[in-house]
């Protein structure tokens, strides 16, 4: 792949507790190793993975907890469409939905994990 990620500093322990008090569920443990690294990114292509500091804040927007409870909104493609995981599965498939409508039953399985996937949507 030809497109480039932009990504920030690593997100710091704080960050993470913080992520996990606001989400009031398990962090994929995929998700944090990326924020291990880099706290968010945003690929050319428009692809964005939420830093620690904004993922309860898309959570709660989006009404994640109530539309979809046990899955965890990571990101979106900045045109109306969201990436989840389950968020008690460390090997959780990657599903995207429009965010218009987070129902579970209108998810489609994007990648078989979050690390196939971060390396597609490069």
């Amino acid at each position: 792949m030809t497109e480039s990620v932009t990504g920030s500093a690593a997100a710091t322990s704080a960050d993470v507790a913080r992520a996990r008090a606001e989400i009031a569920l398990d962090l994929p443990a995929p998700l944090v190793a990326l924020w291990k690294v880099t706290d968010g990114l945003t690929t050319d292509a428009g692809v964005t993975v939420y830093s620690a500091g904004c993922i309860g804040e898309r959570n709660a927007t989006y009404e994640v907890a109530q539309c979809a409870p046990g899955f965890l909104l990571v990101g979106d493609d900045s045109g109306g469409r969201g990436f989840l995981l389950r968020a008690d599965d460390p090997d959780s498939a990657v599903f995207s939905s429009d965010l218009g409508d987070l129902s579970d039953e209108g998810f489609e399985v994007e990648s078989a994990g979050f690390a196939s996937w971060l390396h597609d949507v490069r």
